[in-house]
């Protein structure tokens, strides 16, 4: 079942942690090294932060799943993979600077588990037709997929490159 959220997309990221991770009071500022800012994936034992094209208001659906989902990269601008050690068994998503005790938090077996973020619409989203502002169609949407997996290295299935300005 799909779980759809809105959240603020600070500092153009949001995370995906464990709840019982020191990033829940600490941040994970330090995992944006020049890489993981081309790859718009921060990478920590126990948090991720997703980058984002834009610094306001995203779209995100949650999909938690027990085995690997099918690949539709094809369907997105930018997808990527990584692994978390959830020792909690409550992963939580939120934007960089939302108030964590009121953060979406979903229940998964603990232990490792893989999240694959896709990432669409970044090109009208990141630079939007200014005579139609906010529109539907100018909203990055974010989906983040979620299921038990053992830890592997983070994978860069899709790279979107913004065009030239």
């Amino acid at each position: 079942m799909a779980t759809n959220l809105e959240l603020f997309a600070d500092y153009s990221q949001i995370h995906v942690l464990d709840d019982d991770s020191e990033a829940t009071e600490t941040g994970i500022g330090d995992v944006w090294t020049e890489q993981a800012v081309l790859d718009g994936l921060g990478v920590a034992e126990h948090a991720l932060a997703i980058g984002t094209a834009v610094n306001v208001t995203v779209d995100v659906t949650f999909d938690l799943f027990t085995g690997q989902p099918d690949d539709d990269s094809a369907e997105f601008d930018h997808v990527v993979e990584a692994s978390l050690n959830l020792a909690s068994g409550r992963l939580v998503v939120l934007g960089c600077t939302d108030y964590v005790p009121d953060a979406a938090r979903f229940d998964m077996p603990a232990g490792w588990i893989r999240i694959r973020t896709s990432r669409r619409n970044l090109e009208a989203a990141a630079f939007p037709d200014l005579e139609c502002e906010d529109e539907p169609e100018d909203i990055e949407e974010i989906r983040i997929q979620a299921w038990p997996a053992p830890q592997s290295e983070p994978n860069i299935i899709k790279r979107w490159a913004p065009p030239d300005a």
